[in-house]
């Protein structure tokens, strides 16, 4: 049992060779609820605590994945189904704009996320798929050179497989207090 999410890991999902085709789709603003429940399964793997059912961000979440979902130039998630179990891996992409430089010399920068797999149907290949799938609509469909993730080390091997690398001056970031805004 996964103790971050609650949910039993996957068993015997057998030799790659074995496995039927797996099939991705691109997902739609009905999924948005699943997008968010995978969101959480994430932050749970990751050691952060999604919090209940009716945590605020989650239906935020749900909010902002459906409004950007409506948004096919710029944003798209792909997603496995599971005939049990609905919508089982995922990974989102988002287009946004910056400075042309010259290493990117478009004004387009891609960045990916989310990408998670529910425990129960892990290690066969459903995150690689969502991922291709996803590189392949930044490839013909967007506009971006570059696209860029936060890599934690349970997805590092895969990413760099897909030819992701480090990249020479490292993101930092800050968190900005937040409270009463004049």
């Amino acid at each position: 049992m996964d103790t971050d999410s609650g949910i039993a890991p996957a068993q015997g999902a057998g030799d790659p060779a074995e496995r039927p085709p797996v099939t991705v789709r691109r997902a739609e603003v009905r999924d948005a609820a699943a997008l968010v429940r995978l969101r959480a399964l994430m932050f749970a793997s990751m050691g952060e605590e999604p919090g209940p059912e009716d945590a605020p961000w989650r239906a935020e979440a749900q909010r902002w994945f459906a409004e950007r979902l409506g948004r096919p130039a710029e944003f798209a998630a792909f997603v496995v189904d599971d005939p049990e179990l609905g919508v089982v891996s995922t990974a989102v992409g988002i287009c946004y704009d910056r400075a042309p430089g010259p290493l990117n010399p478009a004004p387009v920068t891609g960045h990916l996320s989310n990408v998670s797999t529910d425990p129960r149907r892990q290690r066969r290949g459903y995150a690689k798929a969502c991922l291709e799938a996803l590189l392949d609509w930044f490839g013909r469909e967007t506009d971006a050179w570059v696209v860029n993730l936060h890599a934690t080390s349970h997805g590092d091997a895969l990413y760099r497989s897909l030819g992701f690398d480090s990249p020479r001056h490292p993101e930092l970031h800050i968190r900005l207090p937040r409270g009463e805004r004049a």
